[in-house]
């Protein structure tokens, strides 16, 4: 059953459409086989929540508009919130080397700053996946990341999602304030809000919360997931919140909240110079990312747990703020498709990723993209098939073909159905001429050896 709550306001959407839109997320949910979501939209001058399903679909308790959900990545909205708001203090300056903050970092790095962490252009590797960082400590965490062996570029040139950034940032703000990384997130951010602060890894939650859920193929059934981030990842991505709590942070991202000074949210909002985000967005800035949509910029931020799916985007101009948190790993599809059907109620469409682009022109032969690229601990195979044409593949996963086009963008193919997906693009060294990098799902990785 889906239920629905609206904050009283003088301009109301109409019964008809809050009822269409009601139908559309307990239909979509059913489709996608998403035990619970929750969708809340700020029109500007009404709050409209509506969520369905279960929480966990084994103890088959009910979604609430109060019901925390794994966020994964969207955590970091609330890390860099904070630092921005350490920033605006004084307390420190985002552009001085972050080595001068934190003295005990390995040595190597001197040029990497607290902007470059916030919005990805460190060159820093994305770390250590989240099994083996259990256990380990911050400092031999960082020890495999912050070494100019493992750079991906020089700072401020490119653009590499990292967890490993915002690991650091959350140092950074323990060293700053004297308290954790969930303390400090809590007292900066999510108390002035009216958040209830949620974690992963909490013994005694004081708000109910969801899990992730994955789909047995074997059995067509949907079981809860284990969520395995590590705590020294907590920066990047142990926030649990509701899609309301989602719209109340968006809404001080755009300024229209008191909370947060607007001199903070102009900054956070500012894209930053070589943060093209490929497959991720359209630009990057201090914690938020940007999707042009019909000539508006929306910000916010995308982010899956162990089986959860999070949303945010925020309009300044309109002040039309959308949340969306599924608690299974194809809540992102219902997400798209629920976001396709917001321009009836909002009149605005919601892009759900960077704008398409229409001016690549023809698929083309790369062949000199053959080669091993790597990321950390990731390496990436890019050989040529048969009939010449590129293929990837992930610490040898199963080959995925790549569309390459002339400006060295390129698609990935479904090779079951043959649609295209956003990819990433291939980089030439400005000097040689030669491909020495690839950026795959916001993800740069450098060229280690050729095809």
């Amino acid at each position: 059953m889906t239920y629905s709550t609206a904050a009283p306001t003088t301009e109301r959407p109409s019964a008809a459409s809050h009822h269409e839109l009601r139908s559309h997320l307990e239909s979509l949910a059913r489709i996608h086989r998403v035990p619970g979501a929750q969708l809340a939209v700020h029109t500007g001058t009404h709050l409209v929540s509506l969520h369905t399903g279960t929480a966990d679909a084994l103890r088959n308790t009910a979604f609430t508009a109060r019901t925390a959900v794994p966020l994964g990545s969207v955590t970091k909205v609330a890390t860099a919130t904070a630092v921005l708001l350490l920033a605006d203090d004084g307390d420190l300056d985002l552009d001085e080397p972050v080595s001068d903050l934190l003295p005990d970092l390995p040595g190597g790095l001197t040029d990497v700053t607290t902007r470059h962490l916030l919005s990805h252009t460190a060159g820093l590797p994305t770390g250590p996946d989240s099994d083996s960082a259990v256990g380990t400590t911050a400092s031999r965490y960082l020890s495999t990341v912050w070494t100019a062996r493992n750079t991906l570029f020089t700072p401020g040139t490119g653009f590499s999602y990292s967890n490993a950034g915002y690991v650091v940032a959350g140092r950074i703000l323990s060293e700053v304030t004297g308290m954790t990384w969930q303390e400090a997130v809590t007292a900066l951010v999510l108390e002035p809000l009216g958040i209830v602060p949620a974690f992963l890894g909490d013994t005694a939650p004081s708000r109910p919360l969801a899990g992730g859920h994955a789909l047995n193929t074997a059995t067509g059934l949907v079981r809860p997931a284990h969520q395995n981030l590590a705590p020294v990842e907590a920066p990047a991505g142990a926030l649990l919140a509701s899609a309301e709590d989602l719209v109340t942070l968006g809404r001080a991202l755009i300024g229209r909240s008191t909370v947060l000074p607007a001199a903070v949210a102009d900054r956070m909002r500012h894209p930053e110079p070589a943060a093209d985000a490929g497959a991720l967005a359209d630009s990057w800035g201090l914690g938020l990312a940007l999707f042009q949509q019909d000539g508006r910029a929306w910000w916010g931020h995308d982010g899956n747990a162990q089986g959860t799916s999070c949303h945010l985007r925020a309009d300044a101009d309109t002040g039309v703020v959308v949340a969306f948190t599924g608690n299974a790993g194809a809540a992102t599809a219902l997400w798209r498709d629920i976001a396709a059907e917001l321009a009836r109620f909002t009149g605005i469409r919601v892009p759900t990723g960077p704008s398409a682009d229409t001016r690549r022109g023809p698929a083309l032969t790369l062949t000199d993209c053959a080669g091993t690229y790597r990321n950390g601990g990731i390496e990436y195979t890019v050989k040529l098939d048969g009939g010449g044409r590129p293929t990837l593949s992930v610490d040898g996963d199963y080959p995925i073909p790549l569309v390459c086009y002339a400006d060295l963008s390129c698609d990935l193919e479904d090779p079951s159905t043959g649609r295209l997906e956003p990819g990433g693009r291939f980089h030439r060294d400005p000097v040689t001429g030669a491909i020495d990098r690839l950026q795959i799902s916001g993800r740069t990785a450098r060229r280690t050896g050729t095809g």
